[in-house]
């Protein structure tokens, strides 16, 4: 056992020491289990206390004493990183299902290191072995028998890791804390590995769900036409102001379930349009404009946050309804690029809620990226910035941006547009400007733009240190944070 939690027992201060120095008493009190008053009849709240001042060996250890504290050991709270070293051996099955199976359902951060020294090649007489792996990495030999069993117990070690710590007994206290909670007002459940079920919310009393004030349920491995949430679900939660959930499930009857009177005035809703989701649902059962019409009538401040990743035009251009009152949109993309009609729709439909407008593509193509503004009299970025005048953030990547374009967007919008961000990649000159031998475009463009901003401006050298630069269900869910707070 001490070989799982750490192999440095020698460099720990003694069990007796660290309870000293905590002030709980001399070590020779753990000792006294068979006395009248002693170690056993400490109350487990203490016994915890104790353990939590010692290194894991020296718990271990100090669990010895006595079957009531071996109880305490597995406390959750003493155990929120658990690190692990293991040989590559079937002798360490046992040892590991044991310490999953105990610590499995709450450890937060796990370390598993596996020795290097049980590998073939990995110590003395194992040059052969080696050479033979390496030789069949080039097709030439097939695996030896032993690198294939090594390989084989390894993925049993780590699939039995991986079973321990996810699913069942997540989704069983999951559902726990649902049923046990009594003032529960804020629940944001996104992209849980499958932690979150169809069934998940039934956990919920009535009176909790009726005070409920923010829900989000996102996950884009629920399979076929299943639903995290239905409308009839919906209707226990009449107090909602915040909601975000997968556009596809997002449908015409939830937004009547809303827009009832007897449900109080929705504030923020979020939603996340994913190419998995449009695959194996339907776009067809999602509101319509007048849906969205009657949904505002009973929220007049509602305003709306989407995230569209790797999503069609044409999809878009169906998703879009005038009457969304679309405040934020995002759109992300490795496989299709947006269209400058997309761009110059949502900028006549939008122009009086859209502050936010975010534009990444990394998809990879040696001929450049995409240019919004061909075969257009207006660059479709430009008439955004013109019409959409409460703009204040707008980043772009992987679009060809033309200088004279960036500095107009920078006029038009002044000091109002607070972030301005584009990648120095994506930012493209005409020829005019390059031919120019008397002005170096780059350093007229980046006086031109902070001259319209009225602050000093510069392209973003990396994609990486772009604001919104994260992975994209990981970026909507911290901006649908952020985007619900403080409604």
């Amino acid at each position: 056992m001490l070989l799982f939690l750490s192999q440095e027992a020698e460099a720990r201060p003694r069990p007796g020491a660290a309870a000293a120095a905590a002030g709980l008493g001399p070590a020779p009190g753990m000792a006294v289990c068979g006395e009248a008053v002693g170690a056993g009849s400490l109350p487990s709240e203490l016994v915890v206390h104790i353990f939590s001042f010692l290194a894991g060996p020296d718990r271990l250890r100090a669990s010895a004493a006595c079957s009531h504290w071996r109880e305490c050991l597995f406390y959750p709270a003493l155990w929120p990183r658990l690190r692990l070293s293991l040989r590559v051996s079937p002798a360490e099955r046992p040892r590991l299902d044991f310490l999953m199976r105990k610590c499995g359902w709450f450890v937060r951060e796990l370390r598993v290191q596996f020795a290097a020294d049980n590998y073939p090649g990995g110590g003395g007489g194992g040059g052969g072995v080696c050479e033979g792996a390496a030789a069949a990495a080039e097709g030439e030999t097939p695996l030896c028998p032993r690198w294939l069993d090594l390989l084989r117990t390894y993925l049993e070690l780590v699939l039995c890791v991986l079973s321990s710590v996810r699913n069942n007994r997540i989704q069983q206290l999951f559902e726990e804390i649902l049923g046990n909670s009594r003032q529960l007002k804020w629940l944001s459940c996104g992209f849980m590995l499958q932690i979150v079920t169809p069934t998940s919310l039934s956990s919920l009393s009535n009176p909790i769900a009726n005070t409920m004030e923010h829900l989000s349920l996102l996950d884009n491995h629920i399979p076929g036409n299943t639903t995290l949430i239905t409308a009839v679900e919906l209707e226990r939660f009449v107090n909602l102001r915040s909601l975000a959930l997968d556009f596809c499930d997002f449908t015409a009857e939830m937004a009547r379930v809303l827009a009832d009177s007897n449900h109080v005035p929705l504030h923020r809703l979020s939603l996340l349009v994913h190419k998995i989701s449009i695959m194996h649902k339907s776009l067809e059962n999602m509101p319509e404009d007048e849906n969205w019409k009657a949904l505002t009538r009973n929220s007049t401040n509602l305003r709306v946050y989407i995230m569209a990743f790797d999503i069609k035009s044409d999809d878009m251009l169906r998703i879009l309804k005038p009457s969304i009152p679309l405040e934020r949109i995002h759109f992300d993309s490795y496989i299709t690029c947006v269209s400058g009609a997309v761009v110059d729709l949502i900028s006549r439909q939008y122009d009086k809620f859209l502050t936010h407008f975010i534009l990444m593509n990394d998809v990879i193509d040696m001929s450049g990226f995409p240019d919004l503004s061909d075969n257009r009299n207006e660059d479709p970025l430009v008439l955004l910035a013109w019409r959409c005048t409460r703009l204040s953030l707008l980043a772009v990547h992987g679009y060809t941006v033309w200088a004279h374009n960036l500095i107009a967007i920078a006029r038009l919008r002044g000091s109002d547009l607070k972030v301005l961000e584009v990648t120095e990649e994506s930012i493209d000159f005409d020829q005019g400007e390059l031919a120019d031998q008397d002005v170096d475009p780059v350093h007229n463009l980046i006086e031109q733009v902070s001259l319209g901003l009225g602050r000093p401006w510069h392209a973003v050298m990396d994609i990486e240190l772009l604001s919104v630069f994260t992975e994209p269900t990981r970026h909507f869910y911290r901006e649908m944070q952020s985007f619900s707070e403080g409604i």
